[in-house]
């Protein structure tokens, strides 16, 4: 049968021109690079995290001029950590007499000696900076940094949302330079032992690394129409360095097979093209649905991430159906060269499915134990998602270690102040609303969810816009907080405000409260999206109903074990020392959303791989269940080395310092490796061999004539496609 297919034509084109091929990957990834260093990334600002009604309230407080300045802390205390004596005093007030004289600093207040004696806190209020940038800190930084030197004996450390946001940055970009750093050894040395040659191994993580650096470059430009978060390089290494080397490795794996079975150099790449270059294409689409899933909850950090990871997708994709060809027909046989003696021999003995079988086999032999045992495991692993609590970022939830971080929770323990509040903006006619503002006042109080804070009242030049600062019971973040703002809106409010009058309740628990809504309304919006395309893709792909509601229903059971372990890890504290992390009591609010949409594209990697490989054996004839045993065996080695590369790859994140980095890691790892064992190994082959000739329907390729092929026989090799 003639070969056909747009894979199949783009690896014609690149075989028989592969030096302009090459010429143009070379050329993309050069012209990216050089985009990135000449435009530098735009970053987020406060603006873009906007939601809600407090998003609303942030405007209003900015249009009228009130927004309260940000402010810079300063703790000195003794080095023994003893009470404060003289030497403290004086040193607190050396270093806010030299801030006084920074440009960028308004004013500082007099030193604040805690009421427990152990600490003095100076305050220095910040200058705005010009279009809402952020406030330049480095010469309070520096000051600090002298008053240090000048006192051993005492120690300074600075805090504020400034210098905290600085130092989070610094030990985020610190912890992906080592994760980069590890993962391409750990990367090659896997891609080794898969193919025991050194250009083979290093053809996957070469094209991968090119991937990334691409794709970092690409932000650059594309940050100035869509702002991105700082951790979008997180993303784009996570998911580069995953789908890249997996492409890599179909494609390399299944040319080398069709040469192995005596097909020359050209042959065996369009045969990989025509059958692995289709897989990769639907596998690459399918994670760039899941990630245009996450455009539809309108996040800024969404929209971010959804962005970088959708583009590292796709150029990995362009270069694994254009550079692949081109390389392997450039190479020939040489790229199994230079050989590793040792893993060459061993890998030359392994028959494919050589290990899969000691779960393939019992699993195809009693198929309905097999099905209901991995199930209940899947099951039983999803079962403490059931009671996972969702709790929005805080300090609780940053590196502990961080000098910044552990200033700002002792200046919240040792100097009582507000605490977390609520900001009620009212506009509109000056005289109503000071009547309003003491309404509202008395009744919030009366409530018991909030109370009076120092100097609660800011009002514009004009009198038409009026702040209300509110100090909250309950614990930024909590449930008890967010019922109160509701409360705060729904039944304070809308009685006492006067006709014609405008409000809107923002501040810090409000926000917390509004992203917890706007990521709770577009999680069923997100499901919809995510999993309507993916069934029809799947259906569209294999030409299958059945097979399109079997692999969303195995996606979403590995999905919600991956789930149940993070709940049992990261919402209680037994791992904590392992994994060097802080328990919260609850999981970061928008890991679940992010975790299933990267997840229910990523699976979609093996699940595509491994059913085309049996759909072309049941097209060609073969038994159904026969079909299946060797499409999973054959498949085994190839899915089993990119479920290694991924879950190695994912690890790493395991080890960094952000909480959600370590759930996004264990999150992705967990539900990876269950995917490519238990899922593929027992659920879906016992699946298949139960559901026989009715898994591909309506699919008329079944209903061929089919060959007589005894299970011991091995079927016939499959060198064309349809």
């Amino acid at each position: 049968m003639k070969r056909s297919g747009i894979t199949l034509n783009i690896a014609r084109w690149s075989v028989r021109h592969p030096w302009r091929s090459l010429g143009v990957w070379l050329l993309l990834v050069v012209a990216a690079v050089g985009l990135g260093a000449s435009i530098s990334m735009k970053t987020t600002t406060d603006a873009d995290y906007r939601t809600g009604q407090s998003g609303t309230a942030a405007r209003w407080i900015d249009q009228a001029g009130l927004s309260a300045p940000d402010s810079e802390y300063v703790l000195v205390r003794s080095a023994s950590g003893g009470a404060v004596g003289g030497d403290v005093r004086a040193a607190a007030d050396a270093l806010g007499r030299e801030v006084a004289r920074d440009a960028h600093v308004r004013k500082v207040a007099p030193a604040i000696v805690a009421p427990d004696e152990k600490s003095v806190l100076v305050v220095a209020t910040m200058k705005k900076a010009a279009d809402d940038a952020t406030p330049d800190v480095s010469g309070l930084e520096k000051a600090v940094a002298q008053a240090q030197e000048r006192a051993p004996n005492l120690r300074f450390v600075q805090t504020g949302d400034t210098s905290l946001s600085n130092a989070i940055n610094d030990r985020v970009a610190a912890d992906l330079g080592s994760a980069e750093t590890i993962s391409l050894p750990v990367t090659l040395a896997l891609m080794l032992l898969v193919f025991a040659a050194l250009i083979a191994a290093g053809i996957p993580v070469l094209l991968a690394v090119t991937s990334v650096f691409a794709t970092m470059g690409l932000m650059g430009p594309i940050s100035l129409i869509v702002p991105m978060e700082p951790t979008v390089t997180s993303m784009i290494l996570l998911i580069g360095m995953a789908v890249g080397v997996d492409y890599s490795l179909f494609y390399l794996k299944r040319e080398r097979q069709e040469r192995q079975r005596g097909h020359d150099t050209v042959d065996a790449v369009e045969i990989a093209a025509a059958t692995s270059g289709h897989s990769i294409v639907v596998s690459g689409f399918a994670v760039a649905v899941s990630m245009v899933g996450l455009y539809v909850v309108g996040d800024a950090t969404f929209n971010s991430l959804a962005t970088g990871a959708l583009l590292v997708v796709v150029i990995a994709v362009f270069g694994s159906l254009t550079v692949l060809p081109a390389l392997l027909s450039l190479l020939g046989h040489k790229v199994d060269r230079p050989r590793i003696p040792l893993l060459w021999r061993v890998s030359a003995r392994m028959q494919p499915g050589a290990i899969s079988r000691r779960l393939l086999g019992p699993a195809m032999r009693r198929p309905v134990v097999a099905l209901v045992a991995g199930v209940v495991l899947l099951a039983g692993l999803a079962a403490p998602a059931l009671g996972m609590k969702l709790l929005t970022s805080s300090l609780d939830s940053l590196p502990q270690d961080l000098p910044a971080v552990q200033a700002m929770q002792q200046i919240g323990t040792s100097y009582p102040g507000d605490g977390p509040t609520a900001e009620v903006v009212l506009r509109g006619e000056p005289g109503a609303l000071q009547q309003a503002v003491k309404a509202v006042e008395t009744k919030a109080a009366s409530t018991g969810d909030w109370k009076q804070v120092a100097d609660p009242v800011r009002q514009s030049p004009d009198g038409r816009t009026v702040v209300l600062t509110l100090g909250s019971v309950a614990a930024e973040g909590s449930f008890a907080a967010g019922d109160a703002v509701h409360r705060l809106r729904s039944e304070v409010l809308p009685p006492v405000i006067p006709d014609g009058g405008e409000w809107a309740v923002g501040g810090g628990v409000a926000s917390s409260y509004d992203e917890m809504q706007q990521q709770s309304d577009g999680l069923p919006k997100v499901l919809i999206f995510v999993l309507g395309l993916t069934l029809l893709m799947m259906a569209v792909t294999f030409r299958s109903v059945l097979i399109a509601l079997l692999t969303t229903a195995l996606n979403l059971l590995s999905l919600g074990a991956a789930f149940g372990v993070i709940t049992l890890v990261f919402q209680h504290d037994w791992a904590e020392s392992a994994l060097g992390f802080s328990s919260t009591g609850g999981i970061i609010s928008w890991i679940p959303i992010f975790l299933f949409v990267v997840l229910m594209g990523l699976s979609m990697d093996y699940h595509v791989f491994v059913l085309s490989r049996v759909r072309e054996y049941v097209k060609a004839g073969v038994p159904p269940r026969l079909a299946v045993r060797q499409g999973v065996q054959e498949t085994a080695g190839v899915v089993t080395s990119a479920a290694v590369v991924m879950i190695s790859v994912f690890a790493l994140f395991a080890t960094l310092s952000m909480t959600e980095m370590k759930e996004m890691g264990v999150g992705l790892s967990v539900a990876i490796a269950l995917d490519a064992t238990v899922v593929r190994l027992v659920v879906l082959p016992s699946a298949l061999a139960l559901l026989g000739r009715a898994a591909w329907w309506p699919s008329r390729a079944v209903h061929r004539p089919e060959q007589q092929v005894q299970p011991s026989e091995q079927p016939p090799a499959l060198t064309t496609t349809a």
